[in-house]
């Protein structure tokens, strides 16, 4: 009967850590089509449609709601996310709230929500904001017309894909909403019910570059210094004509090549036959498209933002309402052009297009170029060229397609990119990316196998004091700049409080994989709490826990004085970041976005995911905390971390004490409590596991026989007991005494 009360908290904190690990697990801010409604509760329908007072309910056939006034629709508003990627550095979802009026007009615009590091230097959202309100106005009609380009693309400079990722999903997303209604007499364009054109994967023949360049399989642009000057001079940007491009207006500027490889004849010509097999093959059978993309000149159409934040922002596909920007890992670098006759290229990258493009590779399509010029220190002028394509009709067979009902083909010229296509797509993107990721994830993956190692054979590691020293500085080294600022795999309490918002709108595991660093982090993390606590995290594996320390430890090198914090202040003062974890969980149970803005108190994303490139306050703050801990060493750990607090709660799990404590620890000794650098040691001796960050210090000190009282009384009794028993130096040898003569009996009486 006794039993009782402990199995049944046993099975709760079970139950708790189940759930933690599934709010650990969730991801950071996916948008969805559920999501309209709650940005609707956040924005005034007066903001998005002027003169309306009020939302009618979402249709059931598409994510899109009508503007009231008085009752009487005058409008209709959607979310961007909802019918076009909008995913830009970040790698989530810009969501911006659209307004659109009968005659197809944008009648407003707002940034709703976004994860976009676009706070760059100089850059304040409130400029992304006032972009986005220029489009208000702005004639779907009139773009139709023109594909999407009869309007002047206002770049920001330091955050060009940015702002044409905003510009794109704006411009398409409405085109979609306003062809799907009917609105300013636009028409849906609806999937074609009769014979379509598909690949003729039996077809293949090879063919040489200038046969390849001759029938249209390989498009070319060219374009040389002189016709750049003279466009950016008729750009009307005084500045930019001002600085031309230096050197023989006829030396080339940019000599730019794309084609469909996927098609198996210019794949297997381009690439030859086993580069062909190699990267395509298995693709091109699945349905998967990709193209080549080869350049030469003065100008790179790579650039440098797919090194900077994976994003190639100067091409992206556009076929109809549909546009494609390529991703690093969407891309592979070859070293040549298979094809005989073919010119020396320097820039030769091939990109996979994702299973969502809705890609037809037998309809006509274009590559868009962005050229950009600088104007001053920090101002950039753009120009963009089109480079036309469309693939031979011989290289495709005719199919018949069977007939769809009206409403059907109504849904599928909508095309929203909602719960629908992520649920058709989603696992074979997860899985990509895994793939793509693979290289990392193993290294990942051999730094915990080296952390865990460490643990379970501490007995024998902490017996070398240097050994661990050295092991613990490369650690953190390692876990700051690679999985810090390198690969950004900082875990955040957003991860925790994203999950009370899951459990209402529902989360699919697919959406846990989609960071590959992330997830194995944290389920490396929810193992390590049940043997070694939270400090197996906080200690080692947070980048801005290491960031503290190695400051911290050049503080004291430079002989900085060290404070330590009173043991009755200290006590009362660690509470501290527990109350800001409630008070964040409780906020995100009322608004997660709310919660999401004060989770700011963790500098994570200022120090460690944008290098401290943000505005003065951000920056400031983190600043002031990393200043903090040169004084008190681990400072923000200690008081302040609400993701501390949220993996010391089901970190009461633990159920493994690899810690260990002499009778003498606290009474007397203190040394292990004066020496650990979070005081994590009570004075009566033992080991707070909440606080404990697990750097093994205090184990070194349990094993050496210089340090430890207890220690050194066990090495001098064996150094005694040895000298007794004679193994200790030598002694002198005495020669041994003569026995006595043997005393002459006494005569007998006579």
């Amino acid at each position: 009967m006794r039993q009782g009360p402990v199995h049944f908290w046993r099975g709760a904190c079970l139950v708790a850590l189940l759930v933690w690990l599934l709010a650990a697990l969730a991801p950071v801010g996916h948008a969805s089509a559920a999501d309209l409604d709650r940005f609707l509760g956040q924005v005034p329908a007066g903001e998005v449609v002027p003169g309306a007072d009020s939302y009618g309910p979402i249709r059931s056939d598409l994510p899109i709601a009508p503007a009231l006034a008085g009752g009487k629709q005058v409008g209709w508003v959607f979310l961007n996310s909802d019918f076009t990627p909008s995913t830009g550095y970040s790698g989530k979802p810009i969501n911006i709230l659209i307004g659109l009026d009968q005659a197809a007009k944008i009648t407003g615009a707002r940034l709703v929500k976004h994860y976009e590091p676009i706070v760059l230097v100089g850059i304040p959202e409130q400029r992304i904001k006032d972009v986005i309100g220029r489009y208000v106005g702005l004639d779907m009609v009139k773009e139709a017309a023109v594909n999407g380009e009869g309007h002047k693309l206002d770049i920001v400079s330091g955050a060009t894909v940015t702002v044409m990722v905003i510009d794109d999903s704006i411009v398409r997303a409405s085109l979609k909403v306003a062809r799907s209604l009917g609105l300013g007499g636009l028409e849906a364009q609806v999937a074609s019910s009769g014979p379509k054109r598909v690949i003729d994967t039996d077809k293949v023949e090879t063919k040489d570059w200038l046969t390849l360049l001759g029938d249209g399989s390989v498009r070319r642009l060219t374009l040389d210094v002189g016709m750049v000057n003279d466009a950016f001079a008729r750009s009307g940007d005084p500045k930019a004509a001002e600085r031309p491009e230096p050197g023989d207006p006829q030396d080339t500027f940019i000599d730019l090549y794309v084609a469909e490889v996927s098609i198996p004849t210019i794949g297997k010509s381009l690439l030859g036959e086993a580069e062909y097999n190699n990267r395509l093959a298995k693709l091109v059978a699945e349905g998967r498209q990709a193209i080549l993309v080869a350049g030469r000149g003065r100008y790179s159409w790579k650039g440098s933002g797919y090194v900077r934040g994976g994003l190639f922002d100067r091409i992206q596909l556009i076929q109809g309402d549909h546009s494609v920007r390529f991703h690093d890992r969407d891309h592979a670098r070859l070293g040549g052009i298979a094809a005989a006759g073919a010119p020396e290229l320097k820039e030769i990258g091939l990109f996979v297009l994702p299973k969502d493009a809705s890609f037809d590779p037998a309809q006509p399509w274009r590559l868009q170029l962005l050229v950009q010029r600088a104007t001053g220190a920090t101002e950039k002028a753009f120009l963009s060229y089109d480079l036309n394509y469309e693939a031979p009709a011989g290289y495709f067979r005719t199919v018949a397609v069977p007939a769809a009902a009206p409403a059907a083909r109504e849904t599928a010229a909508a095309a929203p990119v909602g719960e629908a296509q992520m649920t058709g797509a989603s696992g074979k993107l997860w899985e990509r990316i895994w793939r793509d990721r693979l290289p990392e994830v193993a290294f990942l993956g051999a730094l915990l196998l080296a952390l865990t190692g460490a643990f379970f054979f501490q007995n024998l590691l902490v017996r070398q004091e240097r050994l661990v020293q050295r092991f613990r500085t490369g650690f953190l080294v390692v876990v700051l700049v690679w999985l810090g600022w390198y690969a950004n795999a900082q875990l955040s309490v957003v991860n925790v409080m994203t999950f009370s918002n899951a459990l209402l709108n529902g989360f699919s595991w697919d959406y846990f994989l989609m960071d590959p660093l992330v997830f194995t982090l944290w389920f490396a993390v929810a193992a390590a709490l049940i043997f070694w606590g939270r400090g197996a995290y906080c200690g080692w594996l947070c980048p801005f826990g290491a960031l503290q320390e190695l400051t911290n430890r050049l503080a004291k090198r430079l002989k900085v004085p060290q404070w330590q914090v009173p043991w009755g202040l200290h006590e009362r003062l660690w509470p501290i970041k527990y109350i800001i974890f409630l008070v964040l969980f409780g906020i995100s149970l009322y608004s997660l976005d709310t919660a999401e803005r004060l989770a700011e108190i963790e500098p994570f994303k200022t120090a460690i995911i944008l290098k401290f490139v943000r505005a003065w306050p951000f920056v400031l703050f983190a600043g002031a905390l990393l200043v903090a801990g040169l004084f008190v060493e681990r400072f923000y750990c200690r008081y302040l971390c609400p993701l501390g607090a949220a993996l010391a709660i089901p970190a009461r799990l633990r159920t493994f004490d690899w810690l260990k404590r002499y009778r003498e620890c606290g009474n007397p000794c203190q040394r292990c409590s004066n020496e650990c650098m979070v005081q994590a040691i009570h004075p009566e001796g033992h080991i707070n596991p909440n606080e404990c960050l697990y750097c093994l210090h205090c184990q070194v000190l349990y094993v050496s026989d210089t340090k430890c009282p207890v220690c050194i009384q066990k090495r001098l009794k064996k150094e005694r007991r040895k000298a007794v028993l004679g193994d200790g130096p030598a002694r002198p040898v005495l020669p041994k005494p003569k026995p006595a003569a043997p005393k002459p009996e006494p005569a007998p009486a006579e």
